[in-house]
């Protein structure tokens, strides 16, 4: 028999574990417990890379994102303001961005957000590279802007 205790700690440990993947479902991920960080960014990259007006981005440590499914492929962009890479890792099957790496945080794996199989759970903290928003953009109260990263 479950005690209530044991039950009461399964779910929130279960709440600390998000799935998602790619649209073909080829790629899956686990992410355990929460992210470093949650944000939206609205560089002209990652509104080129999402085809969306911009990003949301969750960051991991490196050993909290378990993948599996075939290899990823990735392209790497070098910044055109810092000169620093950012590599994309994505299903070679569909194309989807599964993963981001950045030479600016190593050790980390970003999981953009709209991966994930409930992606309404993150909720980003924070705008990046607003100076690059679509004028129609309207900004939460209550998060941090930067105009950069």
């Amino acid at each position: 028999m479950i005690r209530y205790a044991d039950r009461l700690l399964e779910i929130a440990v279960m709440s600390l574990i998000h799935e998602g993947g790619c649209a073909c479902a080829s790629v899956r991920y686990r992410v355990t417990g929460q992210p470093a960080i949650a944000q939206a960014c609205h560089c002209s990259f990652c509104q080129r890379r999402s085809g969306s007006a911009f990003a949301l981005l969750a960051a991991f440590k490196e050993d909290q994102v378990d993948l599996s499914g075939p290899p990823l492929t990735q392209y790497e962009h070098r910044s055109d303001e810092s000169g620093r890479w950012v590599r994309c890792h994505f299903c070679p099957v569909c194309g989807t961005t599964v993963l981001i790496t950045l030479e600016r945080n190593p050790g980390v794996s970003v999981i953009p957000g709209g991966s994930f199989d409930d992606p309404g759970w993150c909720k980003p903290s924070r705008h990046i590279w607003t100076r690059s928003a679509h004028d129609w953009i309207v900004f939460p109260a209550g998060v941090e802007l930067r105009e950069k990263a």
